[in-house]
């Protein structure tokens, strides 16, 4: 056993003795003794699975629990910081641009070539996501009836693009890999368009929705970021003549800036209209988006290993917001934290389901319509609650993409690893024997 492993078991034991002094704190009511204890025990035990071969695949679930947990029982701690607002509108979109750039990191423009192959999949996966969740949800709302921006929030966990999450399992499951990335490049690339599209139609009678303003916002924490990551992947992979254009559009990118800070930003937002202005944004976006993913390109070539980490920027981003929407969301989360949680339990498991009989039904094999409910039923919470963000409304809409995303890990992990022991076969028939038979 190497001295990581051992360091993970060591906290894994500490976390015995910190459960023992949270159960004895919280039977003799001292919130001084059990409050803290209930967050180390949750760290210990967060970093201390690690060390068992069995629990390794639930350690990224463990730490959005200690999210949640640090911001049920601490909430004020995690709202601010000195003068810095931890729901700053800006911090939330550079954080989820951080996110975003770092799920792009694990994709690349080969992504897109699985449409040749898998056609009949990527159409079936793309109609089935985009339109089960969003149903599901929107009937979910009527079933539970929640107060407006929270009904909103499960609408648009419903209606965001699939997630990495979704290709984890689907590796786990050992079902088709390369549809389940296709579908995820996808589902992502029309998120712009069906997420703003989605929340007018289900989500509008609960929150106001305007769907150019969504729009610009999906395309600047999902799209740019992703964006700078398949520049940088481009750079790496791609001819030379590619490489041409992308430092030719660098170069242009860089006097645009030095231009706007000269005077022509101060120039344009005087003689332009406001609705104007919002595409100059996003063109300031794109721009920055070329520079950092050339930056991103030699900062990878002096420091190789700094791709791996990338993932793990993700994953901190994902708990950050967590945090945060938990504390900001306290008073919310004990009134109908219980119910969102039974609605995240059925949102997630109709997805699955309807995701794969369907795919069954139109003639898709075992293995890909398996991909397909994982495409459906695992959707991308940190989109959700970078949108929720930059609304302004973390605390309401943040607050299903909060729960829904610490079950889907939990759900998919256990499903994942159900479909790996069951055989695959051509049929639905060979998958029932096989079934029988185990």
């Amino acid at each position: 056993m190497g001295k990581v492993e051992k360091i993970k078991k060591g906290f894994l034991y500490l976390g015995g003795l910190t459960t023992l002094l949270f159960l004895i704190g919280l039977l003799t009511f001292h919130p001084n003794i059990w409050q803290p204890f209930a967050v180390a025990t949750s760290i210990c035990l967060a970093i201390g699975i690690g060390s068992v071969q069995k629990l390794k695949g639930y350690q990224y679930t463990a730490w959005i629990i200690v999210a949640i947990v640090s911001g049920m029982i601490y909430p004020s701690a995690f709202l601010k910081i000195g003068s810095i607002d931890l729901r700053n509108k800006w911090l939330i979109l550079f954080i989820v641009q951080i996110v975003m750039f770092g799920m792009g990191t694990q994709m690349s423009i080969k992504d897109f070539l699985g449409l040749r192959s898998k056609g009949k999949g990527v159409i079936v996966g793309i109609l089935c996501h985009f339109s089960i969740m969003p149903i599901i949800a929107f009937s979910l709302t009527k079933i539970f009836h929640f107060p407006a921006e929270i009904s909103a929030g499960l609408i648009l966990i419903g209606s965001c693009s699939s997630g990495l999450a979704s290709n984890v399992m689907v590796y786990i499951a050992k079902a088709d890999l390369s549809l389940s990335v296709t579908l995820t490049a996808m589902s992502t690339l029309f998120a712009p368009i069906t997420t703003p599209l989605l929340m007018k139609l289900f989500a509008n009678t609960y929150v106001d929705i305007q769907f150019i303003d969504m729009f610009i916002e999906i395309i600047e924490i999902v799209i740019v970021p992703i964006g700078a990551a398949f520049i940088y992947d481009a750079l790496k992979n791609q001819s030379t003549n590619v490489r041409k254009y992308i430092f030719r559009a660098c170069g242009v990118a860089i006097v645009w800036f030095i231009l706007i800070t000269i005077g022509l930003w101060k120039y344009l937002n005087a003689s332009l209209p406001s609705s104007f202005m919002q595409w100059i944004i996003v063109f300031n976006f794109i721009c920055g988006a070329i520079i950092f993913g050339v930056g991103y390109y030699y900062v990878n070539k002096l420091l190789p290993k700094v791709n791996n980490f990338m993932p793990y920027f993700s994953m901190f981003g994902i708990v950050y917001f967590t945090t945060v929407t938990t504390a900001a969301s306290r008073e919310n989360l004990l009134a109908i934290g219980t119910l969102l949680l039974i609605a995240s339990i059925l949102h997630n498991g109709l997805g699955y389901f309807f995701g794969y009989w369907i795919s069954r039904g139109v003639g898709l094999s075992i293995k890909s319509s398996r991909t397909v409910a994982m495409e459906v039923g695992l959707q991308n919470g940190g989109m959700a609650l970078g949108i929720a963000g930059v609304m302004g409304k973390l605390a309401t809409l943040g607050l299903a993409a909060t729960i829904f995303s610490a079950w889907m890990n939990i759900s998919g992990s256990v499903l994942a690893n159900y479909w790996k022991k069951r055989p695959k076969g051509a049929t639905l028939k060979h998958e029932v024997v096989g079934e029988i038979q185990t």
